[in-house]
């Protein structure tokens, strides 16, 4: 059972680290979206509207982050309402863009930080703040889907449950017999 056990934990990290890696992907290209198109409109057409720039330029990259994480790193587990889906993104990224905004905000607004140059500073600081939070939120509340839909994964949650056929009161060593369903070594 532990050898069961710490495979199932290596199986585990490792997509989760695959995961953490599309999704820094993704992120990294929706950060130079949302920087370039806030930076573009701090220093043009919304020049005295920092915290509004870096608004929409969190937006737009929103969309595209959706897209992304939705077919590529989180396809497998999509929800299958995709309305649902895309309410509980648009919910966690308006708390994410509320982050960095925020800070744009309180730098320019409490601080009193005129820089245009230490203002975009700060929402990218908010931006690095917000994916974190982002990241779990993602994994956890809208690419939801349950590990058992991944066949690699299916019997994950016989690792820690009682064995159905496990008598409650053995105390009789019994010799180890691999269960055919289960992946892994032989016991």
């Amino acid at each position: 059972m532990i050898t069961a056990l710490n495979e199932r934990m290596r199986g585990l990290a490792s997509l989760f680290w695959r995961e953490v890696a599309k999704f820094g992907a993704v992120g990294g290209i929706a950060f130079v979206i949302d920087n370039g198109l806030t930076f573009y409109l701090m220093h043009g057409p919304m020049t005295d509207s920092e915290a509004k720039a870096r608004f929409f330029g969190a937006s737009v990259a929103t969309v595209f982050s959706w897209i992304a994480n939705r077919f590529w790193t989180f396809r497998h587990r999509r929800q299958a309402n995709v309305l649902r889906e895309f309410v509980m993104f648009v919910i966690i990224n308006g708390i994410g863009i509320g982050i960095s905004t925020g800070l744009t905000a309180i730098a320019k607004y409490g601080m009193g930080i005129t820089d245009k140059n230490m203002l975009f500073l700060a929402g990218v600081v908010g931006i690095l703040v917000a994916t974190v939070v982002r990241f779990f939120a993602y994994r956890f509340l809208v690419f939801n889907q349950e590990l058992d839909a991944e066949p690699e994964f299916s019997h994950d949650h016989e690792i820690i449950e009682r064995h159905p056929h496990a008598r409650a009161n053995a105390s009789v060593a019994r010799e180890a017999v691999k269960d055919p369903e289960l992946p892994g070594p032989p016991a």
